[in-house]
């Protein structure tokens, strides 16, 4: 694939401003290093430290995680410049980036999913509809930064404020108990759903730490589901990176209920490629190499 990139310079855009800095560092690298494997002529590109960065490339590896990255910020700027970048376009990364906006077009195509509200203010006590234990969660990060799994009143009303304080508002979700699992969607050249992946963390739920501390989270691959099951929660998946109209790559996060079934927890749009994320070891599954995903996400650069 590469002649179709000659004389071309590759730009992968990490690091950034959000919360999610240091593991977008760390994608970024893994890609830079895949890229430079392939023979590719590859530049690491930081907005925080590069002025004018979307000028020194010809086409962009998005590697930025969280607001910036995923929130159809960066992606603007490059169209903006027409530049080709991978992953999906600017309306797409917005609604995807908002779970409050995400979730509520996944209940007006009856996806199933955890019951939720937006909330800006201090919660004293439970809203109605709701029991614990509930998630609290800023509307719009990514890797779990600052999700917390709430018991009691007394917790509520400090996680609350403090989310309504740092992010303006905040989500406020159901706790489901099931199966967690992640599902990578490249396309190969039509969208294809990866061997799924559950996710077994050593902590309460697949946070921050168990996402990216080796050890803390055991991999089951392929996830030990029913093949209807399996064909299931793949299907709901292409379905929810259809309906958003994805492209490159994705992936969809859910909880498996013994007896419900499959709920769509979030869509991300840019997930993480470090040693420990999840696209890259399902890939591997697939009998796809690192080197071989990354150039496949960067093919959906192309057009």
């Amino acid at each position: 694939m590469i002649s179709e990139f000659e004389s071309k310079v590759i730009g992968v855009i990490c690091g950034g401003f959000s919360h999610e800095r240091d593991v977008s560092l760390s994608s970024g690298q893994n890609v830079f290093e895949a890229l430079k494997r392939r023979g590719y002529d590859v530049i690491k590109l930081d907005p925080v430290t590069e002025s004018d960065w979307e000028k020194k490339c010809h086409v962009a590896f998005i590697a930025l995680h969280g607001k910036y990255g995923e929130d159809g910020t960066v992606q603007a700027i490059l169209e903006r410049e027409g530049i080709p970048y991978t992953g999906s376009g600017v309306n797409t990364s917005v609604i995807a980036m908002n779970k409050f906006s995400s979730k509520k077009i996944f209940m007006e195509a009856n996806i199933p999913t955890a019951n939720f509200m937006m909330a800006t203010d201090a919660l004293k006590t439970l809203p109605k509809g709701f029991e614990y234990p509930v998630f609290v969660k800023p509307y719009d990060g990514g890797s779990s930064v600052d999700t917390f799994v709430i018991d009691t009143e007394k917790d509520l009303e400090e996680k609350t404020t403090f989310l309504g304080e740092r992010y303006g508002a905040y989500l406020v979700e159901s706790f489901l108990e099931g199966r967690e699992i992640t599902i990578g969607i490249v396309e190969n050249p039509k969208p294809m759903a990866l061997p799924i992946l559950e996710l077994r963390p050593e902590n309460r739920f697949y946070d921050y730490d168990a996402k990216y501390t080796e050890g803390k989270t055991k991999f089951v691959i392929p996830a030990e589901l029913s093949e209807l099951d399996t064909k299931k929660c793949q299907g709901l998946a292409l379905s929810v990176y259809k309906l958003m109209n994805c492209k490159g790559m994705s992936r969809i996060d859910m909880i498996v209920d013994p007896v419900k079934g499959p709920f769509v927890l979030e869509l991300n749009t840019v997930p993480g490629l470090t040693n420990t994320s999840d696209l890259p070891a399902q890939a591997r599954n697939a009998g796809m190499s690192f080197d071989d995903l990354i150039e496949l996400i960067l093919a959906s650069a192309i057009v």
